[in-house]
């Protein structure tokens, strides 16, 4: 008996080390950018519920209300206005990924580049591009353009509506941190292909959505993921949208600003 129950506790031990290393490589999110794209702006996942499943990631908050952005396990709630504040743990949203991030490589950066320049290093250093990369730039910014949508009324118009009436603000001279992911081509619908990036300054009082940068000095750091777990929410919209509307990745496209 005392051998059973020593192998138990070995299988157990085994099963949840297996389990904690697959969690460390997950990447959790609730609905999809395409319920986004149908006006699926109403989720059932709340803020305090999000934050169980990871300490960093990016998307949105119920009626598209600002912007999200997960840092260290702080929530910070993006308004369209530019400013910034800590989101309530009873907030919900309709679309959100996030993660536990642990750097796997680090990219000092001492020169300035724009977007262009700091994704085309990233690129360049990253071992392949069928896998996700959560990605953290902390630095000294000579300018970040973002924009953040505003609240929606019922009835829900499209994304591509909706972020017509989004209120825009360019930072300049700023040290903060942009934060998001890198998306397979492959993922376009289910989340937001290519690169994702919402900016908060180092005050946690203003942020948003990023347009376009400029990055004078910094660290880059990037963390591979390759688990996904996709919640569905079960709203009523939800479970009643037609989510098989064409020109998705146009829509998208349209819809961050690209």
């Amino acid at each position: 008996m005392e051998v059973f129950h020593g192998w138990a506790r070995n299988l157990l031990a085994h099963v949840s080390g297996a389990g904690d290393a697959r969690r460390s490589r997950e990447i959790y999110q609730t609905s999809t950018m395409s319920a986004l794209l149908e006006g699926v702006y109403e989720g059932d996942v709340t803020i305090g519920e999000l934050l169980k499943h990871g300490d960093f990631g990016v998307g949105t908050f119920n009626r598209l209300d600002g912007e999200m952005l997960i840092l260290d396990g702080v929530c910070h709630h993006l308004r369209a206005d530019g400013s910034a504040h800590v989101a309530a743990m009873d907030e919900k949203t309709p679309f959100a990924v996030v993660t536990r991030f642990r750097p796997d490589m680090t990219i000092p950066v001492t020169s300035g580049g724009d977007h262009a320049a700091v994704t085309e290093l990233i690129d360049g250093s990253v071992s392949s591009v069928n896998v996700i990369y959560a990605i953290r730039i902390t630095g000294t910014f000579g300018q970040v353009h973002t924009r953040t949508v505003m609240e929606q009324t019922p009835p829900f118009p499209p994304l591509t509506e909706a972020t017509k009436g989004q209120g825009e603000t360019t930072f300049t001279d700023v040290r903060g941190t942009l934060a998001g992911f890198r998306t397979p081509d492959f993922e376009q619908g289910i989340s937001v292909a290519g690169y994702h990036l919402h900016f908060v300054d180092e005050s946690g009082r203003r942020g948003g959505h990023s347009l376009g940068f400029r990055l004078e000095r910094g660290t880059i750091e990037l963390s591979v993921r390759s688990e996904i777990h996709l919640s569905l929410p079960r709203t009523r919209q939800f479970l009643d949208s037609n989510l098989t509307s064409g020109d998705v990745a146009a829509r998208i496209h349209q819809a961050e600003g690209g």
